[in-house]
């Protein structure tokens, strides 16, 4: 990663323009131009450097849910629940944890009546009892990674 790629990874972790031409605004704040900026970002999602870029939405403000679960895998059948888990749209992280509770993940649906739902399937899927540990109150951290 050069000097450009952190300037780019720090400025656009703070906010991102809401226009018509959101990118070439992004850019020239960078002193970029618009595709210097895309292939930029293109390459640092390819090799891994960036996991994702793009939005974080309020589920619960459009409607939906979110709860951080947590389930007491196997270790034997760690790779196969992981996958059926991984395998709902809904989950959004599944990390692995050295605890009695090893495997957690956060599910985000559009109703709140599809997070039980869901919830129940993986149980059914799994055979595994899933602990649903949802939101009680919500802070904001406001985390920014420097690169």
């Amino acid at each position: 990663m050069d000097e450009i790629d952190r300037r780019i990874i720090n400025a656009l972790q703070t906010g991102f323009p809401i226009s018509e031409r959101p990118y070439l605004e992004a850019a020239q704040a960078l002193g970029l131009s618009e595709r210097e900026l895309l292939e930029r970002l293109e390459t640092l999602l390819q090799e891994q450097t960036l996991s994702r870029f793009g939005p974080l939405y309020d589920a619960e403000a459009m409607g939906g849910a979110l709860t951080l679960a947590a389930m007491r895998v196997p270790e034997e059948r760690f790779e196969e629940v992981a996958g059926i888990v991984n395998g709902f749209q809904e989950v959004a992280h599944n990390y692995a944890r050295r605890h009695t509770l090893n495997m957690w993940f956060v599910l985000a649906t559009e109703t709140p009546e599809q997070l039980r739902d869901t919830l129940d399937e993986i149980e059914r899927r799994t055979g595994l009892t899933v602990y649903d540990m949802p939101k009680i109150t919500e802070y904001f951290v406001g985390l920014k990674l420097e690169a």
